[in-house]
């Protein structure tokens, strides 16, 4: 009865968040499918396009050190729930926009409310592996990019269809809710990662270690960022894709991701996370940068499949070494999901710096030479997890 209670809790548990990394990701596939149609609609440049892009990613880097406070205090499932309805509203805001500044003000609260769910989310995901013993951090990420390949594919064929933007947000939005209501039970309760820490009149430097996990996190959510903001607008204007071909970047990306991520669990079991991160950084810095260089469609949109397929375990392995680290090392200075928050904090930076510097180069070097940034950066985090990790 014990054991059969045991599977129960944790099928359900793993049952929820997996909706929840799944819905998290659907919900950004979807928006970057429908950019290049954002951009067409507001005739802004690329340089002005950037600006909404750069809100979205302060959005994001505003809101996820509360996340974390707030996911120590009353636990993450307190917060990650509530924080899923209002994404949903969020994203349906942004579909009825009618000028540029309001979009770029409802992009702000999208990417607000995406760390609110997704540090939370992270947070209970590292609570079942701690629970239950188990590697499932990959996998939990491998259904993010589960999502996004389905939330970009379904994107892109609502553009080829000529669906408007309101009307494909509202059935995100309304999806995404009615998963988040039907399985707000299922989560473990919220004493199971509520984390009373010891504060300080005077606040201690966080472990270096966070801050080069950190970093190579905010090289592979370059890479990402990358991939959905600016891989279909390459593909559109530069070799003149088809609406639909020109969410096959972000498709093929998110698709290679969730492939690596799949495997991700069992391959760090026997290889271990550093020699992971170095060889997915080298082969999503060489295929990237050997698309961009061959050029056309097929040579790119291969690029983008490299670079998933590369950079797939990176966030997984920085995530859960960071509550490892928090959990058995510094339980008394920091919570797991702090250190999650932090963490992330630094690597979706990338998401907040990347967009909009790919965005600003493309105006002074072309948009094809400007995504060889990510390539670069993916090299970089190889580099790091090299000398850094152990």
């Amino acid at each position: 009865l014990v054991r059969y209670s045991f599977t129960v809790t944790l099928n359900r548990s793993r049952t929820a968040v997996t909706a929840a990394f799944i819905t998290n990701g659907f919900v950004v596939g979807s928006f970057f499918a429908r950019v290049p149609d954002f951009k067409q609609k507001f005739d802004v440049s690329t340089g002005q396009f950037s600006v909404a892009l750069f809100l979205d990613a302060l959005g994001v880097l505003l809101s996820i050190g509360i996340a974390g406070k707030l996911s120590a205090k009353y636990g993450s499932r307190t917060v990650a729930i509530p924080a899923t309805y209002l994404l949903s509203l969020s994203l349906f805001l942004t579909g009825l926009t009618s000028n540029f500044i309001q979009f770029c003000i409802a992009l702000f609260f999208v990417g607000g409310l995406l760390a609110l769910q997704d540090v939370p989310m992270n947070t209970h995901a590292i609570a079942i592996e701690h629970k239950f013993d188990r590697k499932l951090m990959s996998t939990f990420h491998a259904m993010f990019s589960l999502g996004g390949f389905a939330g970009a594919f379904t994107g892109g064929l609502f553009s080829q269809a000529k669906i408007s933007p309101a009307v494909h947000t509202l059935i995100v939005g309304t999806l995404t809710t009615l998963a988040a209501f039907l399985l707000r039970n299922w989560w473990l309760p919220a004493n199971i990662d509520i984390h009373e820490i010891e504060r300080h009149e005077k606040r201690k430097r966080r472990p270096g270690i966070f801050w080069i996990l950190g970093i190579i996190a905010l090289c592979a959510s370059l890479g990402e960022g990358a991939a959905g903001d600016w891989g279909g607008i390459l593909t559109r204007e530069t070799f003149d894709a088809s609406p639909f071909m020109s969410a096959l970047p972000y498709v093929l990306f998110s698709s290679t991701m969730v492939i690596g991520r799949l495997l991700g669990d069992r391959i760090r079991t026997r290889f271990g996370g550093r020699q992971l991160l170095i060889t997915g950084g080298v082969i999503s810095g060489f295929g990237l940068a050997s698309g961009l260089l061959i050029g056309g469609n097929i040579a790119v949109i291969a690029g983008w499949a490299f670079l998933g397929s590369g950079l797939g375990f990176v966030i997984p392995v920085a995530f859960s070494k960071a509550g490892e680290i928090a959990k058995d090392k510094y339980s008394k200075e920091i919570a797991p999901s702090e250190g999650v928050a932090l963490v992330g904090g630094i690597g979706y930076s990338g998401f907040m710096a990347g967009p909009p510097t790919i965005g600003f180069l493309a105006n002074i070097i072309d948009l094809r030479w400007a995504m060889m940034l990510p390539a670069v950066l993916a090299l970089l985090l190889a580099f790091l997890a090299s000398r850094a990790l152990d």
